[in-house]
């Protein structure tokens, strides 16, 4: 009984997932995962203590580290000083796309992808309008380069934080298994955009109202910016040491928090929350499904059947499924669930699949969502279409020059058989 409670509510749970919401509620897809932790721990099918057993502190901890360093630059206006840069070059609208794409990948190699898409996208759409642009072309830029730029280390995106932790992987490996691949698509990116877009960037502007609200400011604070990339280069020499990166990243964060000048309050209120809590109940859920033993009899059969996912036949449409079905945070957990002693090289391949993924769908990211959201709040509407007609051959393109990069540096196999 214990069992089928869990496949119950562990199907139900990925259902709404897929779904983004629950019909008839105004409950997200955290809500989904919340609700169905709290339905295992209601009908005692686990305890508080198994849910704390199943959850990656390590993992938890180094992605709020780095969520208060992204927020320090958000706090001293470095994103701000972005857009601005950008916006404000003397130049048509190609320039604009091409230091769109390459900015923002760049950014979100580094920092939380969430928080920058987040306070980028505003300050984007003001920009292009005060140019004469249509912003949508400029919005689909930024959002599919933080997907792809964020492939390229170890901290780009949650996902990979996860993966990370979960395999133990060198930062420095990754960088140099999965940076070729994300710069090759953020090309890709630029490219795409351009061929459809070139033409109605101008001309085609919405209406602005009258009622607009405002862009959110913050003033640019040198010394605060400095502080911030002090963070990030001590963090990053921290990963070459042994210290544990969470702990790390918790001392660098604590050191952020003593501020003179920026409260901590204000600090803290930037962290993406809703993905934190995200990331503990989907661990519960998993980790209760997993205790049941059902996925290592799916797995099992799997390899039996030749369809284990450590080679690129299998596992690059199986990701690309997953992302946009679910999205990329909760098809990670789940796949290391069911998946638990993956190879190396096989985490890599996860990496950048689901990031390059991510840009199929609207709905294949959270950082997609975000920026669509953004968009709404400023009078600019993304549609699904819309997206689609650049999101579907970006993600062809840039997986497929990721597949191969894969198998000829030997990390992943095609996995087809021999020809006899």
């Amino acid at each position: 009984m214990q069992n089928a409670i869990v496949v119950l509510v562990f199907f139900l749970t990925y259902l709404g997932m897929g779904a983004g919401r629950l019909p008839w509620f105004q409950v997200d897809r955290t809500g989904i995962a919340l609700l169905g932790a709290i339905a295992l721990i209601g009908s005692e099918t686990v305890s508080l203590d198994d849910v704390g057993s199943s959850i990656d502190v390590s993992t938890i901890v180094l992605l709020f580290a780095l969520m208060i360093i992204s927020a320090q630059f958000l706090a001293a206006g470095f994103y701000d000083l972005c857009a601005d840069w950008i916006t404000a070059r003397h130049s048509g609208p190609t320039s604009l796309l091409a230091l769109t794409v390459a900015v923002c990948g760049v950014l979100t190699a580094l920092l939380a992808n969430d928080i920058v898409v987040f306070a980028m996208a505003p300050l984007l759409i003001a920009g292009a309008r005060a140019r004469g642009y249509d912003p949508r072309p400029f919005l689909i830029a930024l959002v599919a380069a933080a997907n792809t730029g964020s492939a390229a280390t170890l901290i780009g995106s949650p996902q990979n934080i996860y993966l990370g932790q979960v395999g133990n992987l060198s930062f420095h490996t990754f960088l140099s298994v999965c940076a070729v691949p994300a710069v090759f698509g953020l090309v890709v990116v630029f490219g795409v955009i351009w061929f459809q877009w070139h033409e109605r960037v101008t001309g085609t502007v919405a209406a602005v109202n009258v009622d607009m609200p405002e862009v959110p400011r913050h003033p640019f604070d040198r010394n605060q910016t400095i502080k911030a990339l002090v963070a990030l280069v001590a963090l990053l020499i921290l990963f070459t040491t042994s210290l544990p990166r969470e702990v790390g990243g918790l001392v660098i964060a604590a050191l952020l928090l003593a501020s003179r000048k920026i409260t901590s309050r204000t600090m803290i209120a930037a962290v993406d929350w809703p993905l934190l809590l995200l990331f503990v109940c989907l661990s519960a859920i998993t980790g209760a499904l997993a205790q049941s033993g059902l996925p290592y009899q799916f797995m099992a059969w799997l390899e039996d059947s030749g369809l284990s996912p450590d080679h690129l036949a299998v596992l690059a449409p199986l990701t690309l499924v997953m992302s946009n079905v679910f999205g990329n945070v909760p098809s990670v957990i789940l796949l290391l669930q069911v998946w638990p002693n993956p190879p190396e090289g096989a985490l890599y391949g996860l990496a950048i699949l689901l990031s390059f993924a991510g840009n199929f769908l609207l709905l294949g990211s959270f950082s997609n969502l975000i920026v669509a959201e953004r968009a709404s709040q400023f009078r600019v509407h993304i549609s699904f279409g819309e997206y689609a007609r650049a999101g579907i051959p970006i993600t062809v393109l840039s997986m497929l020059f990721a597949m191969f990069w894969l198998a000829w540096t030997g990390w992943l196999t095609w996995g087809v058989p021999p020809v006899e």
